[in-house]
């Protein structure tokens, strides 16, 4: 039986850490030639939001609110000991002092290496938020039976 080298992740966390998780997988995998394909859904949409700061987007009040309090890529929490949102600047300062990829570096890296970005239909529906609300990457706005006929025959993570 043939190897199928494809790997699905789907980004459902908005946390900083898992947010690097998801990249290093994502570009480790693409630069070896496999297939790789993100699908963002709920707060894992601020990785692919054009604005990468708190910023009021989406349609009506409470998406508005919601999509501000989310901050964007710029302003992922650490998933523990946040402190207050210094977490995330103290772990990039010692990801660039060890040498370690960062998140942006990471995040680059899958864009350049064609990693296959998607967003959540029914998240985006809910949060107010539209196509042009993301980086012009993003190839699509998929719901879930599509996005698991774009993963079938290969690894899928969920994050």
């Amino acid at each position: 039986m043939a190897e199928n080298n494809k790997l699905s992740i789907i980004c459902m966390s908005g946390d900083f850490d898992k947010a690097i998780a998801a990249f290093t997988l994502a570009s480790g995998a693409a630069a070896v030639n496999y297939e790789v394909n993100i699908f963002f859904t709920f707060w894992g949409l601020n990785n692919i939001k054009k604005k990468k700061g708190r910023s009021f987007i989406g349609n009506g009040l409470l998406a508005r609110a919601f999509n501000f309090l989310l901050g964007g890529r710029n302003n992922l929490p650490l998933s523990r000991l946040n402190f207050a949102g210094a977490s995330p600047r103290l772990m990039t300062g010692l990801m660039k002092k060890r040498n370690v990829a960062t998140l942006q570096e990471l995040f680059q890296a899958s864009l350049e290496l064609g990693v296959n970005f998607y967003a959540c239909e029914m998240a985006m529906h809910i949060l107010g938020l539209t196509k042009d609300d993301f980086i012009p990457e993003v190839k699509g706005v998929l719901g879930v039976v599509k996005f698991l006929e774009l993963s079938k025959g290969g690894q899928t993570l969920f994050l």
